[in-house]
């Protein structure tokens, strides 16, 4: 072995260790860690995505006790699904869920795939989101790039570097989690030390992910279309029936802005019009 790979090696030696103690001291027991099923993890990085723990603690366990396993998402309607998602925000994550439990349902016999191509070729699947559930439900080693994890790769690899490219983190990802997997350590214990690590950093710093070449800011949500969307939403869930008309008012929407926004939630799937009246699909 040259000198360039085993000094490689202890770097990436001391990088797991550094990771895991401090995964250790800075532990976060949620609900979703408590399960290996495939259908719960994937529920749990759903409401994750852009979302605070703090919130997803609020609507997990009553998601899951409202629908326990993929063919009860599956057998659920639009409505039911929506409804039960108001308060995370971004529904297009929820109607996501709700299709791939109907392809779940008729493709795999209710059973969620295990392999990463399978996974990502689902509804509202990225690999992020695939390889969470090949590591939390399966415990097998693979590149769970998200934000925390980015963070903690930042931080502790590239401490001064700015436009850090994902293609070069998922590499060195790779190789890590090569070594922590000869070393004996579990999948799971990994990503979580990953994950509460970066949480950690993400309170102590500035954002680290900051420095990603693909970190972008989000544009303010007050006053937004992505505001009037959600509210309009809600407002159809929670009394169908209504007119583009009678939501413009009730709104004070300018009723052109109306209009487009319910042809958009119309042509994903969300809600439909009959006789002039908006309804869940």
């Amino acid at each position: 072995m040259s000198c360039t790979m085993v000094g490689m090696t202890n770097a990436y030696d001391d990088f797991i260790a550094k990771v895991l103690a401090q995964g250790k001291e800075l532990y976060r027991d949620f609900a979703w860690r408590r399960t290996s099923d495939p259908y719960a993890v994937l529920v749990s990085e759903v409401m994750l995505q852009q979302t605070q723990t703090s919130r997803v603690q609020r609507y997990y366990d009553t998601w899951m006790s409202q629908f326990p396993v993929i063919d009860a998402l599956a057998a659920a309607s639009i409505h039911d699904v929506l409804e039960a998602w108001q308060g995370l925000g971004y529904n297009r994550r929820a109607l996501a869920l709700k299709k791939t439990a109907d392809e779940v349902c008729k493709s795999y016999s209710g059973v969620l795939p295990s392999s990463a191509k399978e996974l990502t070729a689902l509804p509202g699947i990225g690999p992020a989101t695939a390889a969470g559930i090949i590591s939390f439900a399966h415990n097998q080693f693979a590149v769970y790039l998200e934000t925390n994890v980015r963070a903690v790769l930042l931080h502790e690899l590239f401490p001064t570097a700015d436009k850090v490219d994902d293609r070069e983190l998922n590499e060195l990802l790779t190789h890590i989690n090569a070594r922590a997997c000869a070393q004996g350590f579990s999948a799971r214990s990994w990503n979580y030390a990953l994950l509460d690590y970066g949480a950690h950093l993400k309170k102590m710093y500035p954002n680290p992910s900051r420095r990603s070449k693909h970190h972008s800011r989000q544009s303010p949500y007050e006053g937004s279309r992505r505001q009037k969307r959600a509210r309009l939403l809600e407002a159809i869930l929670a009394c169908p029936g209504q007119s583009t008309d009678d939501l413009a008012e009730r709104h004070h929407y300018d009723r052109e802005l109306t209009h487009s926004i319910l042809q958009d939630l119309a042509g994903e799937g969300f809600i439909l019009l009959h006789a002039n009246a908006w309804c869940t699909a």
